[in-house]
């Protein structure tokens, strides 16, 4: 690595000097502009994305781009905290210097009844239904918690532990794909202890896979690849007589650590990744496993979205139109799941300069999936695209899209 780099633009000016690149150069070799280049050698912010770009083109891991950063100066108003104090109140909690929580509602200790919410909930979150989500789900994580407590010591309480963990992964969930990391962190910590004073490995691992997705939200890739590999030798199944859950959660490991891989510029190591996903995969069928786990079912059609996903990280718009191809006779994905599919479909669309099917697939997320939608940075870029190729009049469709994403 470069010595004396100690921000982002000091590591990308020493890669870029070291390879020998001016900044048309690196600029023309990653498929950046010029002024992007600029911008980051100068100390401004830049996507992950773009990081990747450049990382491919210096050869080297995307990670060595960046590291941690000191806090932000940036001062920001109370909305955002404001709007999550449900789920600050119920994740963190005030409790006495004896142990003693000062919550004052009355938990509802039905655990059934408590199990059913969260599916119901659940199914509204495939549903695009954030807001019931944002309102309850906060009042079902108090409820677990206090659940647990009042049955401790009882037979119950392995229960009331598993519904906990399973409520803090689905909490974790919805804060990861919202972007506040801190408090998923939290509540997937939790979620991992409660599931192992349960004696329950696969519940943890589903906590894990949810941990690697939040790591490669933050960019934090060389831990999410660690993370996902390290889980996933620890709960390693015999394929021959293994459940399909145990495949499922093993599975879901190898495609978060192909994911990492892939966007930390390390193909090689994502092939070797997705391949061991495929065995799993293969073993479990189209019918899948793992549906009872927060990390979300896996099947065969798994392995193809997150092929599909590598792909575009690694710029093969026409092979994510393949795979694309494969998914339509594949059984269909979790909705969130194919969602995320669709999106790498548009960006493929507008990379082969069809900017009319990529804003078709937009705005059929936008019609379907409009809550989810306005958390992906990734359709709002893909957005940007369309209209800066664009050399007809903006379109109403167009202008729809263009007050929805803000721009």
């Amino acid at each position: 690595m470069p010595q004396n780099a100690d921000t982002p633009a000091d590591r990308l000016r020493e890669w870029r000097r070291r390879r020998g690149f001016t900044q048309e150069q690196l600029a023309e070799q990653a498929g950046l502009s010029l002024a992007v280049v600029k911008k980051l050698e100068r100390g401004g912010a830049g996507r992950l994305e773009t990081y990747h770009a450049l990382a491919r083109a210096l050869r080297v891991r995307t990670s060595q781009l960046f590291d941690a950063q000191p806090p932000h100066t940036t001062r920001h108003d109370d909305s955002g905290n404001l709007a999550l104090m449900g789920f600050r109140r119920a994740l963190v909690p005030p409790v006495t210097a004896g142990g003693r929580r000062l919550d004052t509602v009355e938990p509802d200790l039905d655990l059934a009844q408590m199990a059913r919410t969260a599916t119901s909930l659940r199914e509204a979150y495939q549903a695009d239904g954030y807001a019931t989500v944002a309102e309850l789900l906060p009042h079902l994580v108090t409820g677990a918690q206090l659940a647990v407590d009042h049955y401790s010591g009882r037979p119950e309480h392995t229960e009331a532990l598993r519904l906990r963990s399973d409520v803090l992964q689905q909490a974790a969930g919805y804060l990861t794909q919202i972007r506040v990391y801190d408090l998923a962190h939290l509540a997937l910590r939790d979620a991992r202890r409660d599931a192992l004073a349960a004696g329950d490995t696969l519940r943890a691992g589903s906590a894990v896979s949810l941990q690697a997705w939040t790591l490669i939200r933050e960019g934090r890739l060389d831990e999410a690849e660690r993370l996902s590999v390290a889980s996933a030798e620890e709960i390693e199944p015999r394929i021959s007589s293994a459940t399909k859950d145990a495949l499922g959660v093993w599975g879901k490991l190898w495609l978060k650590a192909s994911a990492a891989a892939s966007r930390n510029n390390r193909p090689g190591e994502a092939r070797e990744m997705l391949r061991l996903a495929r065995t799993a995969g293969a073993a479990v069928g189209p019918s899948g496993g793992a549906k009872r786990y927060r990390c979300g079912a896996f099947s065969s059609s798994s392995v193809l979205i997150q092929t599909a996903e590598n792909y575009a990280v690694t710029d093969q718009p026409r092979r994510v139109l393949g795979m694309s191809e494969r998914m339509r006779q594949a059984q269909a994905p979790t909705s969130n799941t194919g969602h995320r599919h669709m999106l790498d479909v548009a960006w493929a669309h507008l990379q082969l300069r069809n900017p009319g099917e990529a804003e078709n697939v937009l705005a059929g997320l936008h019609s379907g999936a409009r809550d989810w939608l306005r958390h992906q940075r990734m359709a709002r870029d893909t957005f940007h695209g369309i209209l800066r190729g664009s050399r007809q009049r903006v379109s109403k469709r167009q202008r729809e899209l263009a007050k929805f994403f803000d721009v």
